[in-house]
């Protein structure tokens, strides 16, 4: 067995294994691979493995990887995990299947206009805010209903859940206070009309308390490639 299969069995048995204490069946939860900073190879490896969903933060590296993965069969299910600036917005739209990082009306009507109208719509979950610390991407808790009417309207997109990137927390309870109210928030917008089915939470140090509070989709990239290589940043 490779490491690479090692590192994604393990991954699974600790997602079924949250799923049992949770309650809830295996395939109520996605594993989205985080394949940033990571090469075509790799990305290629895990695909033969049965991965099929990968997640990149930056448009530049996805651009990239995506046009040069045209050749897999079956294809991968992309997701656009990271901030999005205005003027990237249309090599996403044109190739994502998801984007997590909505925080703005503007970015949602851009890649509403952008999406190809022979592609199917673009998933789209809004990114919030739940600490409220300066600068932290995503749209406030109070103001997350006003955007997500506005953007449940536009064409070529459907809005799906909400998505969150909660500060570090070494304890299980302190990881799931902020993930409870991420659902929270989902099952309020719902009560008021919406029709949310996703809630992208957790990441490797943290998949087991986001799976308890309800996560669909969990957002994996060191517990499946190891530490992540450094990588000028980009956009």
């Amino acid at each position: 067995m490779t490491q690479l299969e090692d590192d994604r069995a393990r991954v699974e048995r600790r997602i079924a294994a949250a799923c049992r204490q949770a309650g809830r069946e295996r395939d109520e939860v996605r594993l989205l691979a985080v394949s940033k900073t990571r090469s075509t190879a790799e990305i290629r490896a895990l695909h033969a493995l049965g991965q099929r969903l990968f997640g990149e933060n930056y448009v530049q590296e996805f651009v990239a990887k995506h046009d040069a993965l045209t050749d897999l069969d079956p294809p991968p299910e992309w997701h656009f995990i990271g901030a999005l600036q205005t003027n990237k917005t249309r090599a996403v739209a044109e190739r994502a299947a998801w984007v997590h990082g909505v925080d703005r009306l503007k970015i949602a009507e851009r890649l509403s206009r952008q999406r190809p109208d022979a592609m199917a719509p673009l998933q789209v979950c809004l990114q919030v805010d739940l600490s409220g610390e300066p600068g932290k991407a995503g749209v406030p808790p109070q103001e997350a209903g006003a955007l997500a009417a506005a953007v449940a309207r536009l064409p070529n997109l459907a809005l799906r859940g909400l998505m969150a990137i909660p500060a570090p927390a070494q304890d299980p309870a302190g990881q799931r206070r902020p993930l409870a109210r991420l659902r929270e928030l989902r099952d309020s917008l719902n009560a008021q009309g919406r029709d949310l089915d996703t809630l992208s939470m957790g990441m490797s140090d943290d998949l087991e308390a986001a799976i308890l509070e309800g996560s669909t989709l969990v957002r994996i990239g060191t517990a499946l490639f190891g530490p992540r290589r450094p990588k000028a940043r980009q956009s």
